[in-house]
């Protein structure tokens, strides 16, 4: 894990070379949809076992069949709420579950609209309940303006104040980390890699291209009309 110092509370996983080889799998234009769901699920595992090392875990004494030793119990992990920014982020969800099984689920809906306003468009959130002991991590595989993430933030800050606000994303863009920083100095960010630059369609360079469309596909155009012939 390697602390950016142009921020604080900023981390990227730029010293993993494990990470760094499915960020390259995740960039190529030949990736196809079922390995970039699969890396993605992949960078959620091991960037959420990374996190638990900055957790508080409690101390405890057991016995095993032969004698007494001290142990470890959950602590921080037991006490997770993964927000789920739609729809890109169900892959890195599902990896992050994987280490944070126990964690509450809350599902939020948002859009950005074009440049050079990028306007949030945010239709649906259903956030579980949020105590003082709570640890929130959100899920967006791509920091771009960062705009999407401070509404989601300050939706959440509507309600308790949870132990710690974590962003977990795959690609970062400096101007993204700055917006965000600037805004919510507390709330942690922890991404694969911290990229260059955005251009000024709002995607990250050199970046992985359109998340969404290499998860699932790229959607219809539904402003056409579509045809069904049966016969």
């Amino acid at each position: 894990m390697f602390k950016d110092e142009r921020w604080e509370g900023v981390y990227s996983f730029e010293d993993s070379p494990y990470l760094m080889e499915i960020l390259t799998t995740l960039r190529s234009k030949q990736t196809k949809n079922i390995k970039f769901r699969k890396g993605l699920v992949k960078l959620g595992r091991y960037m959420g076992y990374e996190l638990t090392k900055t957790m508080d875990f409690e101390d405890i004494r057991i016995e095993t069949p032969l004698e007494a030793t001290d142990g470890v119990a959950p602590g921080d992990r037991d006490h997770v709420l993964i927000i789920t920014v739609l729809r890109v982020a169900i892959p890195l969800m599902e990896g992050l579950l994987k280490t944070f099984e126990n964690a509450k689920v809350g599902i939020v809906s948002a859009s950005r609209g074009k440049a050079p306003d990028f306007e949030i468009d945010m239709s649906y959130t259903k956030i579980p309940h949020i105590t003082s002991k709570d640890t929130i991590i959100i899920s967006d595989p791509m920091i771009a303006t960062g705009s999407t993430l401070l509404k989601t933030v300050k939706e959440l800050k509507k309600f308790e104040n949870p132990k710690r606000v974590i962003i977990v994303g795959i690609l970062a863009a400096p101007e993204g980390v700055d917006a965000i920083k600037k805004e919510l100095p507390e709330v942690e960010i922890y991404v694969t890699k911290i990229d260059r630059e955005l251009n000024k369609k709002g995607y990250i360079l050199p970046g992985l291209g359109d998340a969404g469309d290499r998860v699932y596909g790229e959607p219809l155009d539904m402003s056409l009309p579509q045809m069904h012939n049966l016969e």
